[in-house]
């Protein structure tokens, strides 16, 4: 089931950061909270796939509530950004659902 959802998840920010490209200027502080988003959650996949390849994390890192963190990106940024909110609330709902 993870590799499904993990796949799920992967499709979804490649999508999500297709639509940020294609809307032209994003400010620089949503691009930064993406981008640290983005990155804890392929470290977030990464060390469960891992798990379950039985391999021990070398480095425990801190990804506790990205589900939150994604809908308060969402909350921010929908009126700026009315073209992304539904991918961002998405990608939250993809995230609470895996129990990330």
């Amino acid at each position: 089931m993870l590799n499904e959802n993990a796949s799920n998840l992967k499709q979804h920010l490649k999508t999500l950061h297709a639509d940020l490209a294609s809307t032209g200027e994003v400010d620089a502080e949503l691009k930064d909270l993406l981008r640290q988003l983005d990155g804890d959650i392929k470290t977030l996949l990464d060390r469960r796939m891992a798990e379950d390849a039985g391999v021990e994390a070398e480095e425990e890192t801190t990804t506790y509530g990205l589900a939150e963190r994604s809908q308060e990106i969402t909350a921010k940024f929908a009126a700026k950004h009315p073209r992304l909110e539904p991918a961002l609330r998405e990608l939250g709902t993809i995230l609470a659902n895996m129990g990330i």
